[in-house]
């Protein structure tokens, strides 16, 4: 079992950036894949940025790639999304998610594949 707290949301003029960090307590966190993903009101929860237990593999959505880094520290079992050149409509509720799993190298995009995930945090960008 593992528990995930994200932090470092909030308000951000269009073309600032933005961290946001994911700590995990309980179980190994070298042993899990993490993702992030985020959810506008009334849509439908999206990926965002994922990354391979080693954290030497990435994938990123279209809409935030070139804009968004996802990397890790597992020594501080941590995740972080560094959101640059930001965008009224990156505004939603950015979550992260961990899939246990004995595949170092494979990086999930689906969120149905992921059994954990945290509370969630805001992140608004104003126009």
């Amino acid at each position: 079992q593992v528990q995930l707290v994200e932090s470092g949301g909030g308000l951000v003029q269009a073309g600032g950036s933005l961290r946001v960090s994911c700590e995990a307590s309980g179980r190994t966190f070298s042993a899990y894949a993490m993702g992030w993903f985020r959810q506008a009101p009334g849509k439908e929860r999206e990926f965002v940025a994922a990354i391979n237990r080693r954290g030497d593999s990435t994938e990123y959505a279209d809409s935030v790639k070139g804009r968004f880094t996802i990397s890790r520290d597992n020594a501080k079992k941590s995740v972080y999304l560094q959101m640059n050149t930001l965008k009224p409509e990156d505004t939603a509720v950015y979550y992260c998610a961990a899939r246990s799993t004995p595949a170092s190298g494979s990086v999930y995009t689906d969120p149905i594949r992921y059994n954990y995930w945290g509370q969630g945090t805001q992140v608004t960008v104003s126009s």
